[in-house]
Parts: structure tokens; sequence; C-alpha cells
């Protein structure tokens, strides 16, 4: 028996970029470079356009000069130019706050930017630059690989994990907008909702929101980068180790999205993962959220060390007083 379709849209393709601030940009580009192994494309006056060794596109972290931390926006590529301007017109109309189009940057072209009602700012566009090799070192051995790898090395841009004061709320924002789904979350006994990981393809998620336990306003909880395999894991903690990174918890395994995990702070302290979810795809486009009750949250993770307290509480920007 088959029930009705759960994927209303696929006018997104995929995560394209994350806007992440740092009030200390060389020490935090030196990470990013140099211990997390992603490539460096292109500067700018104010931002680095960051890449790993197989995204396609020109960047997908902008790490970009502040005075604070945290995440700037979040940027989604359209399937097509059509989709964009479907995707524009459904945002328009659904009462969420509208920013505008902007010219692009050295990444991608113009963009369409709203607001979720927590503060985070998302853009979605179609028109981006794909990144050419600068160097003859760079270039991949294989046509099908977009550049050579080195060092641990994170594979493409995973996913984002957002805090907001509602996850209920920001789930109607995510299916309103975007044409998201959701493939698993948590209810907790109150009725609220803790978690939801949404996707806007066939992966399993490429956007999580949780609880904000920290008293902030549109805050980020970490960016991930996927590794190809496990192993690359273990590695990078020992270069992580070598170079005095502040590990926070890992490597274990979630139980939800089955995700084997390692977490870090940069050092400007936004949170960083290294993750591996195997090939999990979810292709059934009839599929069913999995949910996760208070109970099956405090059994804790599927094997691994009992999740620390700061990981419930740590976001960036940081909250005064609060950390």
């Amino acid at each position: 028996m088959t029930t009705e379709p759960t994927n209303p849209s696929f006018d997104i393709a995929h995560l394209g970029h994350v806007e992440v601030l740092t009030n200390r940009f060389e020490e935090s580009l030196d990470f990013f470079t140099r211990i997390y192994g992603l490539k460096l494309s292109g500067q700018d006056e104010h931002s680095a356009y960051l890449r790993a060794w197989d995204d396609y596109e020109y960047a997908t972290l902008k790490l970009t000069k502040s005075d604070t931390t945290g995440v700037a926006h979040i940027g989604y590529r359209a399937a097509s130019p059509e989709a964009l301007e479907r995707r524009v017109a459904a945002i328009e109309a659904s009462g969420f706050k509208v920013i505008g189009w902007n010219d692009g940057d050295l990444s991608h072209g113009r963009a369409f930017r709203f607001e979720d009602p927590f503060g985070h700012v998302f853009e979605i566009y179609y028109d981006t630059n794909w990144y050419e090799p600068q160097e003859e070192a760079e270039k991949a051995a294989l046509k099908n690989t977009a550049s050579a790898f080195a060092g641990m090395p994170p594979r493409r841009l995973d996913h984002i994990n957002l805090l907001s004061e509602d996850v209920t709320e920001f789930r109607r924002f995510m299916i309103t907008c975007l044409g998201a789904r959701v493939t698993e979350y948590i209810l907790l006994d109150n009725g609220r909702l803790g978690g939801c990981w949404f996707t806007i393809n066939n992966k399993s998620y490429d956007l999580a929101c949780t609880e904000e336990h920290g008293g902030g306003k549109g805050r980020l909880h970490h960016v991930t980068y996927a590794t190809d395999q496990r192993e690359d894991i273990l590695r990078a903690a020992d270069i992580f180790l070598q170079n005095g990174v502040h590990i926070e918890t890992g490597p274990h395994k979630h139980a939800i999205q089955g995700t084997f995990f390692l977490y870090v702070w940069e050092p400007a302290g936004n949170r960083v993962e290294l993750a591996n979810a195997g090939s999990r795809l979810v292709l059934a486009p009839d599929w069913q959220p999995v949910c996760w009750t208070e109970a099956d949250r405090k059994k804790g993770q599927a094997w691994g060390l009992k999740t620390i307290e700061s990981f419930h509480t740590h976001g960036t920007p940081p909250v005064a007083g609060k950390e």
C-alpha cells in the first residue's frame, strides 16, 4: 500500500554554501585550510572563499571578517532559473520576511534573500561559478573529480545545524519557503518539537534545526563537511590533537541519521563537524518521517560516550553570561 508523496518540491537542488563569521579571521582561515583541509578558491577585502575537494562550486564556505561569530547566511542553489522564480514567488507569498535580490559575490550570481522568524538569513540562486583548478597540482587525476585532495580530507559540504526557539515554526518556514521535507524529528513529552532534520533532494538531510537552550537568537550550532570514509575522521582527530584544536565530542555515532561524527571548535568558537553517513539516501517519494521520543533521546547516541553538556548549550555567537 502506498501513501501520499512527502516530497513537496524539487525546486531546490542542494545546499550550496554557508557564510560563517569570525572575529579571529587569520586564525580561522589557517584552521580551515591548513588543519581542516578546505581549499582556498579566492579572497576579497572581507571574505575568504573555501571549498572541499569534491565540491564543484567555487565556494561552499564563505569565511567573513566580523566583530562577532555565527552564521551570516545560508545559500541554496535552485534546480533551474524557472525553479528559482517559482520559489521566489512562494517566499514572497509566504508572509515570512523578504530581504530581496542581491548581485551575488565571487562564488555565484544574483540571489534572493529572505529570513526565518529567528534571524537566520537564507538565499537562493541559480547562476554559479564552477571551480577551475588554479595550479597543476590542484587538478584531479580523474576527470570526474572536482580537484586533487590532501590531508584529512573533507570531501563536500554536508549540512548545517541551526538553533531556534520554536522548531515547529521553523519547520513551517522550511516547508513553505524551500519545499523541504522532514526525514527525522524529535517529539518531546510536552508536545514540542525538539529538533527536525530536513532535505530538499534525496540526501538524508542537508539542514537540521534543534531547540535553542542558550537564550540566543539566530544562532549557529554547527557546520558539517562529509568525509569519504570513517577512517578519515579518526585521522582528523589525531591532526586536531597535534594542532591544539579543541575536540568537543566524538568520534561517536549518532542515533538520529546514523552519522559517524567528530565535533571541534575552530579558533573563533564556531562549532565544526566532520561526519560520515555512508551512502544513506532517502529514495522513497512517500518517506514517512522517523519520530524519536524523549525517552529515545535519553538513551544517548547510538554508541560512544554520553553527549556532553556544552553540545546542548554552546552556539555562536555566544550569549553573555550563558557560557
